[in-house]
């Protein structure tokens, strides 16, 4: 007698339990682990959170491009299936807070308007101008006390400068167009903000636009050093496409609904590393940022190594 599970009992197994018990259980994990770790990394009393899109391969198969789809040109269509997914990190820590996975044809910022409902109060989320959005803008800030926004400007940006503030820091009036007010009955006529200008050696001036608009509670300076924290997100992703997948080349589920389970899985996963990292990091009095999440995760596969090694 064998006792070892086959591969097909896993399958069936998987397909038993379907994808919703794992995406209820990252989102009750994710909001206690992510909501306690932004709590105890606050900047001037806001927890930080960054907001941002990527996109993931997938098994090539009927069923995942259907619900999925795949990236095509005028010539030719992708060598897989994709789905696209917008991420809320606790910066800080590379806590994932919350995921909303899509079609890869669904656009990040129609994805992103689930998150912007469920940020907590008393935060600052950064973005990149990708996400330039007022209607987005006007319900992170009305959705609850001391919800705050930082982003990049766009160049074709344009507004009223009302005061100054400091140098290159100015409160300006930005008015809405008619026709996104037709669309969003809720927004105002027009809407302050604070920009400010700086630049970095090497590279060209930029703008910040911010509903931080206290100068005296939020100094300039330490807004333009927040928002490169934004870059953390990006590095969250790499952790979890890079090292946690091995660089493999798709997910390995075949159907759409394992795919989220997979999904949902990775997500919790990442997570209990990134748990354990923030509190060695805080053990040691460091910022989470000063530890390896390679060489951690190698540290944990060794530990569990029979696990690792095991049949399913």
């Amino acid at each position: 007698h064998d006792p070892r599970v086959s591969h097909s009992a896993v399958i069936q197994a998987r397909d038993r339990l379907g994808c919703e018990p794992m995406a209820t259980l990252f989102g009750d994990t994710a909001h206690h682990w992510a909501a306690k770790a932004a709590d105890e990394l606050r900047w001037r009393g806001l927890a930080v959170y960054g907001v941002d899109g990527t996109a993931m391969l997938i098994a090539d198969t009927e069923d995942n491009e259907i619900v999925f789809g795949r990236p095509r040109s005028g010539r030719s269509a992708g060598a897989y299936p994709q789905l696209r997914l917008v991420a809320l990190m606790v910066l800080r820590a590379h806590l994932l807070a919350d995921l909303v996975p899509g079609s890869y044809h669904t656009g990040e910022q129609t994805l992103a308007r689930e998150l912007w409902k469920r940020l907590p109060e008393r935060c600052v989320v950064v973005v990149d101008k990708g996400f330039v959005n007022y209607a987005a803008f006007h319900l992170i800030q009305s959705g609850g006390a001391e919800r705050h926004w930082l982003s990049r400007a766009k160049a074709n940006l344009r507004w009223e400068v009302v005061r100054h503030l400091g140098p290159h820091d100015d409160l300006v009036r930005i008015t809405i167009n008619p026709s996104l007010r037709k669309k969003h009955l809720d927004l105002p006529e027009f809407f302050y903000a604070r920009a400010i200008g700086y630049q970095r050696h090497g590279f060209r001036p930029q703008i910040l636009l911010t509903s931080l608009l206290d100068p005296q509670a939020y100094p300039a300076n330490e807004i333009v050093e927040l928002y490169h924290e934004r870059w953390e997100l990006e590095m969250g992703f790499d952790e979890v496409k890079t090292h946690a997948l091995e660089r493999i080349e798709t997910l390995r589920s075949k159907s759409p609904q394992n795919v989220l389970q997979e999904l949902w899985g990775l997500g919790i996963a990442y997570n209990l590393v990134r748990l354990e990292m923030l509190r060695v990091a805080n053990k040691l009095n460091l910022p989470p940022s000063r530890i390896s999440f390679r060489h951690s995760l190698m540290l944990i596969r060794n530990f569990l190594v029979s696990a690792w090694l095991a049949n399913p």
